[in-house]
């Protein structure tokens, strides 16, 4: 006879931009589903990540990095984290181990929890000496009462199955929130969004990622089988338009490529992507684009 009870709960990944949040979470599902890249805040809404089997079901809510925001954007993106530090049942502290221990920051998003937190050190394989880390995480133990304090590495996966371990053996008995064959709670539309995105922040260059956005205009199966996917990616000015296209279209071909080949892993099939690009000034400040886009 089984006596295992099933457990199951909520569990928000939160930290700074860039210290590895979506990578975590893609990994921990064998499956890119959130946008990644070395920019930081490439992550803009809460995604969920749902990792179920016969002993759980785990939803892992992805953030924003939190930041000091100066436009209404990034205001969004800061609400839409710290929003995501009540109603759950675990935290999951992000920290950069090479960026050191930025306590104060810490200590600001500990005095608004109320649920038990694991710190989470990622990039550990890149901190030398060892003696480093160790006294990294004695200064950090003294902040809290954590109860995990867990070195990982989420681009190599080191370590990253016993987070998921113990995260299981944290959660509360209950029931499964979602059927066990999805990995996330979004549209198929959106994630493909999110990985066009991803390759517009990849191949760019600096100051065009931040003001582009990625909107699935159609999505549609053919009688072959194949998805035919039209999507606009929006900027704010011309010449943000000129860079994201290239010359003669090279620029804008490579992330067609490179966005297929993600999404036609994802999606199990053959996909044709279609992409536009489309000016409009000033759409990061704007409450009904931005709305539209499901920012606000």
């Amino acid at each position: 006879m089984n006596n295992k009870k099933f457990a199951s709960g909520f569990v928000s990944i939160v930290g700074r931009p860039n210290v590895g949040k979506s990578t975590l979470l893609n990994r921990i599902l064998g499956e890119k589903i959130v946008a990644v890249s070395d920019k930081p805040q490439t992550t803009r809404t809460v995604i969920r990540g749902i990792l179920s089997d016969e002993q759980s079901q785990i939803i892992f809510v992805d953030t924003p990095g939190i930041h000091t925001a100066k436009t209404r954007i990034n205001r969004a993106m800061v609400d839409a984290a710290m929003s995501s530090l009540s109603g759950v049942d675990l935290l999951l502290l992000v920290v950069d181990a090479t960026a050191g221990s930025d306590e104060q920051f810490l200590r600001d998003i500990l005095a608004k929890v109320n649920c038990p937190v694991f710190l989470v050190l990622n990039k550990v394989d890149q901190v030398e000496p060892r003696e480093r880390l160790l006294a990294l995480i004695a200064t950090l133990t003294g902040l809290h009462p954590f109860a995990e304090i867990v070195p990982i590495s989420a681009q190599t996966g080191s370590n990253v199955q016993r987070l998921v371990d113990l995260v299981r053996g944290c959660l509360p008995e209950g029931v499964a929130y979602f059927p066990d064959d999805i990995l996330t709670d979004q549209p198929e539309k959106v994630i493909c969004a999110e990985l066009v995105r991803e390759k517009v922040f990849r191949l760019t260059s600096e100051e065009v990622p931040y003001g582009t956005a990625v909107v699935v205009e159609s999505f549609k199966e053919r009688e072959n089988g194949v998805i035919a996917i039209s999507a606009t990616i929006l900027v704010e000015r011309d010449g943000q338009k000129g860079i994201v296209i290239g010359k003669r279209g090279a620029m804008l071909k490579r992330i067609g490529e490179q966005a297929r080949r993600d999404i036609e892993r994802l999606l199990g099939t053959r996909v044709f992507l279609e992409l536009f690009v489309k000016v409009q000034e000033r759409w990061t400040e704007r409450t009904a684009v931005l709305r539209e886009l499901g920012y606000e």
